[in-house]
């Protein structure tokens, strides 16, 4: 009988700390959140268009900012290849979404750094050979990283460096 008369004291204790206690609460009241993180937004993807834009559930388009695709559109060399890797990175998960300085480009398309939880997507597509690089003022947090990136698939042949550009 105490048995059961604790563990319904138990079940209790855990019922009201999940009704009345957000996580959200918990969590910015014990962890200070840097500017940049608390800027980014979480959403989810619900489709492809190519290799550096994407849709979300909300109807938004986002073009990854620093970096470029070859084009599906006019059936570029590797275009077929960098949007099945954007899809295999980032279709129906969700995403994190970075801003940088400017909100959307002249497509109205919002302008982001994107992640995968802890994969840093822009720099994937460059660093594997899927993307180029291509550093837009006033855009350009990450332009040293995706140079250095970009160095590298070339150095090693990979992607569109291998295919395309020989």
């Amino acid at each position: 009988m105490k048995r059961i008369v604790l563990l319904l004291a138990i079940l209790l204790v855990i019922f009201v700390s999940i009704r009345y206690f957000s996580p959200k609460k918990i969590l910015t009241k014990s962890v200070e959140v840097s500017p940049a993180a608390a800027a980014a937004e979480t959403l989810h993807v619900a489709r492809v268009i190519d290799g550096d834009t994407i849709v979300l559930e909300n109807g938004q388009h986002v073009r990854y900012i620093g970096i470029n695709t070859p084009e599906m559109e006019s059936k570029e060399c590797f275009s077929t290849e960098a949007t099945t890797e954007n899809k295999t990175l980032v279709e129906g998960k969700i995403v994190r979404l970075q801003k940088d300085s400017s909100e959307t480009d002249k497509y109205d398309r919002l302008l982001r750094y994107v992640y995968v939880g802890d994969v840093f997507i822009n720099d994937v597509l460059v660093r594997q050979g899927f993307a180029k690089i291509e550093p837009v003022k006033p855009d350009t947090a990450f332009a040293g990283e995706f140079s250095d990136a970009q160095q590298e698939a070339r150095a090693n042949n990979r992607g569109l460096w291998n295919t395309c550009l020989k």
